[in-house]
C-alpha cells in the first residue's frame, strides 16, 4: 500500500479503495457465514435486512442490487421459513409490500450475533478509534451511495 517516503506515508486513494474493498469484503464473509448457521445464503439474510421496514418488492430488488424476478425467489424462501411476509400495497394490489417478521427479527439479531470475527475486530478498537471510525464511516458513505 502506498509508498513509504518518511515515517508515515499518506495512503491515496487507491490504497484506501482497496483498504475499504478488504474491509467490506471479510464483513461480508462473516455475513454469509453467520446466515448460513441459520439456513439462509447471504442474498437472503440481506434481504431480510432490508425488509426491516415494509418495502414494496421493486424497491427490494434495488436495495439487493438485483432483477425483480430474483426477489421473487428470495422473499418465497424467506416466506417459507417464517422470517417475512408479503400482501398487497392498499392503493395497488399489483403491488407487493415485504415486511420482516417477529421471527425474522429474531433470526437476524441472531445473525448479528453470530458475526464472532466482526465482533473480535470492532472490539479491538478503543472508543476514540469507534467514534472515529464511525465519523469516516458517516462521512463517506452518503458520497458512495449517491445520496
Amino acid at each position: 500500500m502506498g509508498s513509504s517516503t518518511g515515517t508515515s506515508a499518506v495512503p491515496s486513494t487507491a490504497d484506501l479503495m482497496e483498504s475499504v474493498a478488504a474491509v467490506g469484503a471479510a464483513y461480508f464473509q462473516d455475513f454469509a457465514a453467520a446466515a448460513g448457521l441459520h439456513g439462509l445464503n447471504s442474498s437472503q439474510a440481506k434481504a431480510l435486512k432490508a425488509v426491516q421496514e415494509p418495502v414494496p418488492m421493486r424497491a427490494l430488488a434495488g436495495r439487493l442490487g438485483c432483477d425483480a424476478s430474483n426477489v421473487t425467489g428470495i422473499v418465497d424462501r424467506l416466506e417459507s421459513l417464517g422470517l417475512a411476509h408479503r400482501e398487497a400495497a392498499p392503493g395497488d394490489r399489483r403491488v407487493k409490500i415485504v415486511s420482516i417478521t417477529e421471527e425474522g427479527r429474531d433470526v437476524l439479531e441472531r445473525i448479528r450475533r453470530d458475526m464472532t470475527r466482526a465482533h473480535e475486530a470492532f472490539a479491538s478498537l478503543d472508543e476514540g478509534q469507534r467514534v472515529q471510525l464511525d465519523t469516516l464511516c458517516r462521512q463517506v458513505l452518503p458520497l458512495l451511495a449517491g445520496r
